[in-house]
């Protein structure tokens, strides 16, 4: 079985397709600026080469069709015939409380991923164009597959998810935590309770999506009691440019102060926020890490923030989870941030986490391993994680039982 797994953003897609009698990876790629000018289609062939292609796409549509073009390259393609490809398998970032699990896109399912859009506006609707591009561009015989980002968290209980607001807006419009990035901390977690050696309905594991976009769980035997983001991807702690968690009447002071529209003022909470708010530098870490080391007070602050809250929300997860067998640090600062790690390791003495500085700073660019020295009381271990591995694993189960 060969399943291609699709990203589709916005203005971007993502593809990746993998054999999955060996789960190696046949082809992937990206298309660019969908719907702009300067359109592009980048990927990597089975050699390493990397061929970026300038090509029309208005829509996702004519980037499905780039793909297409792409897989069936007569030079750097993967495949001979679109026959080659069994199944679809699709990220979809929100799927409420309608999904607890991956589905079989039907008619119905497309129609409640469109009724949550309201929830992920930016998301949701890119996916189901990414699905009707699919469909158009491939035929309604192929398969596709939803794997959602909030159905890993749909174990929480009420007392995790729900707000304390009146409880009709939970009931008039589904206002609760949902939580994100369930694929990568689904995929991590189970990965850790591998490496120690245990069932997962053994393990008690504090996972650290740490990325431009990031997320902290706690998962309590393979199943999740508690996740950082909430109703939307801004939860939680500072990240990039989202401000994260923080007293609500800083939003209205400053709407009040600077008369702000809610929109302006969830654009200044989702993108002019976290590390570039702080530093006043760059979104980008590296940039952030680079003005830090020429004495840059604001860089420096906005590290100090990051590291002191990633480890306030490890604490209290320890307490939620009643004791923890290991933290997983994954994705972009995760995998690469040696600092970063170390940062917050520092808060977890305390815990008797005992950080193994050589083996963390040795350890980056996805490279898997352990941070923490032998007679360390929680393990800390790096997991590249490997979300596309999750959704095609998802897609080829639920096609193979059809």
């Amino acid at each position: 079985m060969k399943v291609l797994v699709i990203n589709a953003g916005s203005s971007s897609l993502k593809y990746q397709l993998i054999d999955m009698t060996d789960e190696s990876v046949l082809a992937k790629g990206n298309c660019e600026r969908i719907g702009t000018d300067g359109s592009f289609i980048g990927f990597k062939t089975n050699d390493g080469q990397k061929i970026e292609r300038k090509t029309e796409m208005k829509n996702h549509t004519q980037a499905f069709r780039a793909v297409k073009e792409a897989l069936l390259d007569k030079e750097y393609g993967a495949i001979t015939d679109l026959s080659e490809v069994t199944a679809i398998g699709h990220r979809i970032v929100q799927g409420g409380a309608y999904f607890d699990r991956s589905v079989l896109i039907d008619a119905d399912v497309h129609a409640k991923i469109e009724e949550l859009s309201p929830l992920a506006p930016l998301h949701n609707p890119a996916h189901l164009q990414g699905i009707d591009a699919c469909t158009e561009v491939f035929g309604t015989e192929i398969p596709q597959v939803a794997v959602f980002d909030t159905a890993f968290h749909q174990t929480m209980p009420e007392k995790a998810y729900m707000y304390a607001v009146p409880y009709e807006y939970y009931e008039k419009y589904g206002v609760r935590k949902y939580g994100f990035h369930g694929t990568s901390h689904r995929y991590v977690s189970a990965k850790m309770a591998e490496l120690l050696g245990r069932p997962i309905e053994e393990t008690k594991i504090i996972t650290c999506h740490i990325g431009n976009g990031s997320s902290i769980t706690a998962v309590d035997g393979g199943k999740v009691i508690d996740t950082t983001m909430g109703l939307t991807p801004l939860g939680g702690f500072m990240m990039g440019t989202r401000s994260g968690s923080l007293d609500p009447s800083v939003v209205t002071f400053i709407g009040e102060k600077e008369g702000m529209t809610m929109a302006e003022a969830s654009e200044m909470l989702n993108k002019k926020s976290g590390l570039l708010g702080v530093s006043g530098v760059s979104s980008d870490d590296r940039d952030v890490t680079a003005a830090e080391k020429e004495g840059n007070h604001r860089a420096k602050l906005a590290h100090e923030m990051l590291y002191y809250q990633i480890a306030q929300y490890i604490g209290s997860y320890y307490v939620a989870l009643g004791g923890c067998d290991a933290i997983v640090f994954t994705a972009g600062l995760g995998e690469n941030q040696p600092c970063l790690r170390e940062g917050v390791c520092n808060y977890l003495e305390c815990l008797g986490v005992k950080l193994d500085k050589e083996a963390n700073n040795n350890t980056i660019h996805g490279r898997q391993g352990t941070l923490t020295a032998p007679d360390s009381k929680i393990r800390v271990e790096l997991i590249a994680t490997d979300e596309e591995m999750v959704i095609a694993r998802d897609t080829r189960d639920i096609v193979a039982a059809l």
